[in-house]
């Protein structure tokens, strides 16, 4: 007898580029500045931002090596996959923190190659090669959190 897998229920309906953008963002920030994933975002197609809490600015170079970062993961065209866990087999690098306290015994992670993996409903890429270009277009600092504003534009 085959288990039917419970989750909760999702009420949005991201753009799969972005949204799959905005994990390889996540853990960029995090392996560059050591902060937490952003708790704050906003995933549109046009445009999208996200919050960081950060103790000062990135720099300019920063910003420009955060773009390029998401660029590099972005052409190694990786495999998104999903996989189903329960809560208490989640591997330790995965933060739950962001997890509504309703949120399903089972969980969905979404693993975006060797770069990130996180537990997440939304709609995602199969193929990072399936994004297209990160760009930064704005950033602004306030109180110990950093917005950044990006899009994604067609490769050339």
């Amino acid at each position: 007898m085959t288990e039917e897998i419970q989750l909760n229920e999702h009420n949005k309906q991201e753009y799969p580029p972005m949204h799959t953008t905005e994990h390889i963002l996540n853990q960029t920030m995090v392996r560059m500045f050591g902060c937490e994933r952003s708790r704050n975002t906003h995933i549109e197609r046009k445009k999208s931002k996200c919050d960081y809490r950060l103790a000062t600015a990135p720099t300019a170079e920063q910003v420009a090596e955060i773009e390029r970062r998401v660029n590099e993961v972005i052409d190694r065209h990786l495999e998104v996959t999903t996989e189903f866990v329960t809560r208490d087999n989640v591997p330790e690098e995965v933060d739950l923190g962001k997890l509504p306290e309703d949120a399903s015994e089972t969980l969905r992670l979404v693993r975006v190659g060797d770069h990130d993996t996180c537990a997440c409903i939304g709609a995602h890429v199969g193929n990072t090669r399936e994004i297209g270009h990160f760009k930064i277009i704005s950033s602004d600092y306030a109180d110990g959190k950093w917005r950044v504003r990006f899009k994604l534009e067609n490769r050339e």
